[in-house]
């Protein structure tokens, strides 16, 4: 297994439409075990192939849920089916997060607080589960990596001034930045 080098906000990959997963081959299965392997080196609770430069529709997570679903597994072609975001201004105590693709940075934003989740595993085999809570939040979070948008992008004002300004002052937004899970200091202080 290999870790690889997290994309920054700016590099294309993060910010077109995955492609569509055809081959469930041995290829597919040993990029699903390099992200879990980046994932974890990054102390992350979820990982996009875009985020490690694969246009691919896949991710991988870890965390612990109360939803009777694996805490770690991944989804292949994923589709979400989500019950409505509220339109309530987001809790910044409860409602914050944050992105490898963002490093070190997080900020308040409303998501679906249910979903259901159906795709495939690195077999080919359906997956099919109901993710709540926060486990609910990182569905919707990954799943939006593969379809070219980061959380910085749905967030209201004054989040996303000051989520413009955090990338501007950190100067990100141009291709070809990464940071190295296991090498460079971890963002979040993990």
């Amino acid at each position: 297994m290999t870790v690889h080098p997290v994309t920054i906000t700016g590099e294309p990959v993060l910010h077109r439409r995955a492609a569509v997963v055809t081959e469930f081959d041995e290829q597919l299965r040993t990029l699903i075990a390099d992200m879990f392997e980046t994932m974890d080196e990054a102390n992350g609770v979820g990982l996009a192939a875009p985020q490690i430069g694969v246009g691919q529709r896949i991710f991988v997570y870890g965390m612990v849920n109360d939803d009777d679903v694996a805490p770690r597994g991944v989804l292949v072609n994923p589709t979400l089916v989500t019950t409505k975001i509220s339109g309530a201004d987001p809790d910044p105590d409860e409602e914050s997060e944050g992105c490898l693709s963002v490093p070190g940075e997080s900020f308040p934003l409303k998501r679906a607080e249910w979903v259901k989740v159906t795709g495939f595993d690195g077999f080919g085999e359906r997956v099919e589960f109901v993710a709540t809570g926060w486990f609910a939040r990182c569905m919707q979070h990954e799943y939006d990596h593969l379809e070219g948008k980061l959380y910085v992008d749905r967030l209201v004002e004054p989040y996303s001034r000051a989520a413009r300004k955090a990338i501007k002052k950190n100067a990100w937004g141009t291709p070809g930045l990464t940071w190295m899970p296991g090498v460079d200091p971890d963002p979040f202080g993990h």
